[in-house]
């Protein structure tokens, strides 16, 4: 869905533009560094970090975590409700 008007959507991507690349580069490394803290906030508080980083890695990866983590995926530790 995107409720955005072109125009609004160019203004944004010109002012983006003119920004020097190490300020956008801040601006993608916050926006990051939040979407890692509101994932992690779904956890428990004792999960261990490997639970962390395997729940990390799926939320931001999708199914490469079942490569990196190939014994078990958070979903099936009970850490992440199943999808419905």
């Amino acid at each position: 869905m995107n409720d955005t008007s072109p125009e609004i959507v160019k203004m944004v991507r010109d002012r983006y533009m003119q920004m020097p690349g190490e300020e956008r580069f801040l601006i993608g490394m916050q926006m990051f560094e939040t979407a890692r803290t509101i994932a992690l906030s779904a956890l428990p508080q004792d999960a261990t970090e490997e639970d962390k980083r395997r729940h990390l890695c799926e939320r931001f990866y999708g199914n490469l975590a079942a490569k990196v983590f190939p014994k078990q995926s958070s979903r099936h530790s009970g850490l992440v409700p199943e999808s419905s």
